[in-house]
């Protein structure tokens, strides 16, 4: 007569977590020659860097740093070595067709670092704060630049300006968000500049600029962007932070340098500035493909 199975017995057959574990370990590896010849390899485990990895590269390995705000963009930029990529307040340009950044918002800044976020795996992500989301006052600084962490992916922000933000840049570090300053030219600042123009050219001006480099390192910003500063100048800065450089447009003595990857790929109905060298001529290439496409669509 067969015997009825018990719970008991059902419970018997149960292994524990760790002999299966040590069942699995047993099992023997696939062999190499099963694997699809045209199989990719996995893709090695990559480190992702933050904004103490980006400081400590000071006076060592050069940083490079692009601009991204769209995922597949951000994605090609990651994997092609790319240190820190900015979801910069430039999106008003190269993606709104806006003159200036000066109508950038943060619910843009936010979508576009949104979007961005999705395609790193090692990137640092800087968010911009843009134009009046941080001038106004402390709070809404430190709550604009949260929702550049909570809602954009942001590892960090970056915002313009020297002494004058000095509080601002210490309230939203005490909340526990890195901040890169950013001098020199400072876009949203360009009514006051009178356009722009590059920085650093006076004693005067050196002066100001040194003195806000220092403020803002003193704050702690892990780094500081100077934009269109006196080359000769700009290795005087250099020299004297403790912190990272990255410069646009300011030589090659600072410790990293950024771009608007649209200017540096070409991918741009307008001017570029003079500084930048354009490694692609993506316009062309995309209008040819185009053109053909309409061609044979045409044609039938």
């Amino acid at each position: 007569m067969k015997k009825k199975r018990t719970k008991r017995d059902d419970a018997a057959n149960i292994i524990s977590a760790s002999e299966a574990i040590q069942w699995a370990d047993e099992v023997p590896a696939v062999k190499e020659e099963a694997v699809a010849p045209y199989a990719a390899p996995p893709p090695a485990a990559q480190k992702r860097l933050t904004s103490v990895d980006i400081r400590k590269m000071k006076g060592g390995a050069k940083i490079a740093c692009l601009t991204a705000y769209d995922f597949p963009t951000a994605a090609i930029v990651d994997e092609s070595g790319i240190d820190a990529v900015l979801v910069g307040d430039s999106l008003g340009n190269v993606i709104m067709g806006f003159e200036d950044t000066l109508g950038v918002t943060m619910d843009m800044v936010v979508h576009h670092s949104r979007a961005a976020a999705r395609g790193l795996k090692r990137a640092l992500l800087i968010g911009d704060l843009p134009f009046m989301s941080y001038q106004v006052s402390e709070v809404d600084a430190v709550r604009n630049a949260g929702r550049l962490v909570q809602e954009g992916g942001a590892h960090c922000v970056k915002l313009e300006g020297g002494a004058s933000v000095v509080k601002t840049v210490r309230r939203i570090i005490e909340c526990g968000i890195p901040v890169m300053g950013h001098i020199g030219l400072t876009p949203q600042s360009v009514h006051t500049l009178g356009g722009y123009r590059m920085q650093g050219k006076t004693d005067e001006d050196r002066n100001r600029i040194l003195d806000d480099a220092l403020a803002l390192q003193d704050a702690g910003c892990f780094s500081v962007v100077l934009e269109c500063v006196d080359h000769e100048f700009t290795a005087r800065v250099t020299k004297t932070l403790a912190i990272p450089t990255i410069g646009i447009g300011s030589g090659a003595a600072c410790d990293g340098q950024i771009l608007v990857v649209h200017d540096m790929l070409g991918y741009t109905v307008r001017s570029v500035p003079r500084f930048v060298k354009q490694r692609a001529d993506l316009r062309a290439t995309m209008g040819e493909a185009i053109r053909a496409y309409v061609k044979e669509v045409k044609g039938g």
